[in-house]
C-alpha cells in the first residue's frame, strides 16, 4: 500500500547531508521532495509514513548525476525511441544514478535529429515512478576534430555550425544542456560564444587544441572538458595542450572516466590532486553493452567488442565504457584516498552545479528532490530512491 502523499521515512542511517554529517539520522520525504533531515533522537510524528530501516552503518548520499552516458542494458540514446530511454532510466538506479543527460554521438544528420526529437519529447512525458530522470541532452559531436575522433565516426564529423545548432535546439524542445566540440575548428569560438549566451555548457572534447586555443575558448565561455585525457591533446612540457589547460584553469570542470581502463588509477589521482574535488565530475561514458555479457555490439553503426571490462572498435580504439557510476564512486575513493564527502562532490554536487540545478538536486537537504542512494559497508549500492520512489533495492534484485 502506498502511503498517503507518498510519505517515506528512512531511519537509522548515517547521512551525508548538504551541510553536515549525521551519525544516526532520519530523512522524511513527501511527494518527491525531502521535507526533513535530522538526528533520530529528534524525530517526531512518523505516523502514516512508509518506514525504511537499514542495517547499522549504512550511509545515505545524494543521488549520482551522470552528464555523459550513451547507453546501458542494450539501449542507446541514438536508438531514438521512447523504449530505449525507458530502458536506460530503469536500469541506471541500480548503479546509484538518479538523473542523467542522454548523450548522442557523431552520426549522420537525420539520425542525430531523430535522437534529439525523441529525447525532447521523452522529457515532456517521462514517468516519475521509480526511474532516473532525463535532465536533458549532451550533444557529443559532430562538431569535433577528426584527429581526435576516437569512436566518433570520422565521415560524419563537421565543422561547428551555429545555424544548424539553432535548428537542433528547436527540434529538441531546447533540451540540449551540454555540447562537446573542438573550439579550434572553424567557427568553434563562435559556437562557444553562442552556447554561453544561451546558457548551455560548452565543453572542450575530441579536440586537438593548443593551450592558447583553450584559453581563447575559456575567454569565449567554455567551462567544461569532456572525458579528461581521452581524445585530446595531452600534456607536454613544451605544449600543455587541453590537459594542461584543464589543470591550470579553475574555470574548467573536467569529466573523468574513473574505470582504470580509459584512465589508469595513477592518472586519476594526478587529476584529482590538480583539480581537487571542486574540479572533477565523475561520468561513465557508457554504451549499450553495460550490464550485458561479453560480445559484439553496435555503437553508431560501428562494431564494438566487449571483453573483460573493456569495449573496443575493430582497430582497438576504446569505444565508450561499461563503467557503472556506483563503481566510479568506489574507484575514486580507492584511487585517490579522498573522503566520501569528496566523492559526493564529484558524483553529485559538481554536475548539479554545472547544470544549474543545485537548487533541486545534488545534495540531501530540505526542499530538494528526494534523490537518495544508500550504500552498504562495502560502499555498494543497497538502495536507490528517485524523486521519492524506491527505484532499486538490492534485496529485491537478489530475489
Amino acid at each position: 500500500m502506498i502511503p498517503k502523499d507518498n510519505l517515506i521515512l528512512i531511519k537509522n542511517i548515517q547521512i551525508y547531508s548538504e551541510d553536515r554529517f549525521i551519525e544516526n539520522g532520519y530523512i522524511k520525504m513527501k511527494n518527491k521532495k525531502i521535507i526533513e533531515v535530522g538526528v533520530l533522537s529528534d524525530l517526531e510524528n512518523d505516523q502514516d509514513y512508509q518506514i525504511i530501516e537499514v542495517p547499522n552503518g549504512y550511509i545515505a548520499v545524494p543521488g549520482f548525476i551522470d552528464v555523459h552516458i550513451h547507453g546501458v542494458n542494450g539501449a542507446d540514446t541514438m536508438d531514438a525511441t521512447k523504449e530505449a530511454l525507458d530502458t536506460m532510466a530503469s536500469a541506471l538506479p541500480k548503479e546509484g544514478t538518479t538523473s542523467f543527460l542522454a548523450t548522442t554521438m557523431t552520426q549522420e544528420r537525420k539520425e542525430i535529429e531523430k535522437a534529439l526529437i525523441n529525447a525532447g519529447e521523452y522529457m515532456k512525458t517521462q514517468a516519475d515512478q521509480g526511474k532516473a530522470e532525463v535532465l536533458g541532452i549532451h550533444l557529443e559531436g559532430p562538431f569535433v576534430n577528426a584527429k581526435r575522433a576516437g569512436a566518433q565516426p570520422i565521415h560524419h564529423i563537421i565543422d561547428p555550425n551555429v545555424s544548424l545548432l539553432k535548428e537542433w535546439l528547436a527540434l529538441s524542445n531546447h533540451s540540449i544542456k551540454l555540447v562537446t566540440l573542438a573550439p579550434e575548428q572553424p567557427n568553434g569560438l563562435e559556437m562557444v560564444r553562442y552556447l554561453k549566451e544561451s546558457g548551455i555548457i560548452a565543453s572542450i572534447g575530441h579536440s586537438d587544441a593548443t593551450y592558447e586555443q583553450v584559453v581563447e575558448a575559456i575567454e569565449a565561455g567554455a567551462n567544461h572538458v569532456t572525458h579528461l585525457f581521452n581524445q585530446m591533446k595531452g600534456l607536454h612540457h613544451r605544449e600543455p595542450g587541453v590537459v594542461g589547460a584543464a589543470f591550470l584553469h579553475d574555470e574548467l570542470k573536467a569529466e573523468i572516466i574513473a574505470d582504470g581502463v580509459h584512465v589508469r588509477p595513477e592518472m586519476v589521482k594526478l587529476a584529482y590532486k590538480q583539480k581537487q574535488r571542486e574540479g572533477l565530475i565523475l561520468i561513465t561514458d557508457s554504451m549499450r553493452a553495460k550490464c550485458l555479457k561479453n560480445g559484439t555490439y553496435d555503437l553508431g553503426g560501428q562494431e564494438v567488442t566487449v571483453k573483460d571490462g573493456k569495449a573496443v572498435l575493430e582497430d582497438g580504439t576504446l569505444a565508450g565504457s561499461i563503467l557503472k557510476l556506483g563503481q566510479a564512486f568506489k574507484n575514486i575513493l580507492n584511487y585517490t584516498g579522498c573522503s566520501i564527502e569528496d566523492a559526493i562532490q564529484m558524483a553529485s554536487v559538481n554536475p548539479a552545479k554545472q547544470l544549474n540545478i543545485y537548487d533541486r538536486k545534488g545534495s540531501i537537504a530540505k526542499g530538494k528532490d528526494a534523490d537518495i542512494v544508500i550504500l552498504d559497508h562495502n560502499r555498494e549500492i543497497f538502495m536507490t530512491i528517485c524523486r521519492g520512489e524506491v527505484a532499486f533495492h538490492k534485496e529485491d534484485d537478489i530475489k
